[in-house]
């Protein structure tokens, strides 16, 4: 993956929009025409997505929206006065241009164009570019063009995988580069992320989904199983876990799980996904079952356990939390409101997922108000320098004292080494 994905960046990179051709065509099945949907594209996809449908992606683009603003207001701009007159400050700066990747192929991935796309609308990215594979007929399934749409989405256009990614980095077809990546895709868009993380930011590096539920005698076990089950269905190698401390549940799990997946549509990845991939973790105590969940750092954790709180404040490491029998992992895949573009692959160790944050610079900022408080920093500055050996820096300091107070002496140096 590695090795193609490199090669297939190059190309673009040293092509362009030509390169995006060829592989949109050998790829994507393109046959020509403007992958670049105009206004009039864009209204007539909207136009088949029935009402009832758009009153419910209206929905979403609500509770998204909404969170999101949320996770805004968290961080705010400030100035202060530090010790010796120093006066600094942090500025919120949005970033210009998001490139927005919207999967296709066997699912039509609505929420994930309303998770990207609303979240840096929120932010306040001024422009934003979502890319999304065809399907057979050329086109962007009309629900995703409607669900990028309403969240604020300026660009969209008919091709995916690296060839997307490839395109949004560079610029190309809209002469405007992107300034960060993100949204969910296979291991070629994974890689190519990856491969651009430097030249531009990413969300995060996403390997398949994962699922950890947590559960202990007072849990349901077709929930449990249910639960399992609806997120082995991402794919073929997409694990989940079951850590519990009651080996009764665990048992009717085992049995269940097999007979759930046969009830769905013969083309289901979960099958594979639950005889590769799948866990049943038994624990002696709940302290136990916390220390296991924190190890795996999954995705997605769940928890039916007593004592809901104990495991709000215990766990660590998670993508999102979803606590008690009444939530679940497909509310925040679809509609809930946090964002659903998640750590996984133990990523939760050190990051959590997509946020307004992601989109936005925390710039700081500084300024000396008067010359008077250059008595204090300048000579500490300059006497800092000189212990670190960094001559220069030392008499960019110098410089000011000698020119606000050329009359006056200062310590500038200490009588060490």
């Amino acid at each position: 993956v590695r090795k193609t994905v490199k090669e297939m960046l190059k190309r673009i990179k040293n092509d362009g929009e030509e390169a995006v051709l060829h592989y949109a065509k050998e790829l994507d099945g393109w046959k020509g025409g403007n992958f670049v949907m105009s206004e009039n594209d864009i209204r007539a996809a909207c136009d088949e997505v029935p009402d009832a449908v758009k009153q419910d992606i209206d929905a979403i683009c609500d509770q998204v929206k909404l969170f999101a603003e949320q996770q805004l207001g968290s961080l705010v701009e400030f100035e202060c006065k530090l010790p010796h007159g120093v006066v600094c400050g942090q500025k919120l700066i949005p970033l210009q241009t998001a490139g927005c990747y919207v999967p296709g192929g066997r699912f039509a991935h609505i929420a994930s164009a309303v998770m990207s796309c609303m979240t840096a609308n929120v932010a306040g990215v001024s422009n934003i570019i979502c890319c999304s594979p065809p399907s057979s007929n050329g086109r962007i399934h009309p629900a995703i063009v409607y669900a990028a749409h309403k969240s604020g989405a300026h660009t969209m256009m008919a091709i995916g995988g690296v060839q997307a990614i490839g395109a949004m980095a560079y610029g190309l077809f809209t002469g405007r580069k992107a300034d960060i990546l993100v949204g969910p895709g296979n291991r070629f868009v994974a890689e190519a992320k990856r491969a651009l993380f430097g030249q531009c930011a990413i969300d995060i590096i996403a390997g398949p989904t994962e699922l950890l539920i947590l559960a202990d005698k007072s849990a349901d076990a077709e929930i449990v199983a249910v639960d399992l089950v609806s997120q082995a269905e991402h794919g073929f190698d997409s694990p989940v876990w079951l850590v519990t401390n009651d080996r009764s549940l665990g048992e009717k799990v085992i049995s269940r799980v097999p007979e759930l997946i046969a009830e769905l549509p013969a083309d289901n990845a979960a099958g594979v996904a639950w005889q590769d991939y799948g866990e049943v973790i038994l624990c002696d105590t709940k302290e136990e079952m916390a220390m296991v969940s924190d190890e795996y750092s999954c995705e997605h954790v769940e928890v039916f356990c007593e004592d809901l709180e104990w495991w709000h404040s215990k766990l660590r490491n998670y993508g999102s939390l979803f606590l008690g029998e009444h939530t679940t992992v497909t509310y925040g895949d679809k509609c809930s409101g946090p964002n659903h573009i998640l750590p996984t692959r133990k990523v939760g160790n050190y990051s959590g997922g997509l946020n307004v944050l992601k989109f936005i610079k925390q710039c700081t900022y500084q300024r000396i108000p008067d010359e008077q408080s250059t008595r204090t920093i300048a000579p500490l500055a300059a006497r800092i320098s000189r212990v670190e050996g960094m001559e220069g820096h030392a008499r960019s300091a110098d410089i000011r004292l000698q020119k606000y107070f050329p009359t006056e002496s200062f310590h500038v140096s200490h009588d060490w080494n």
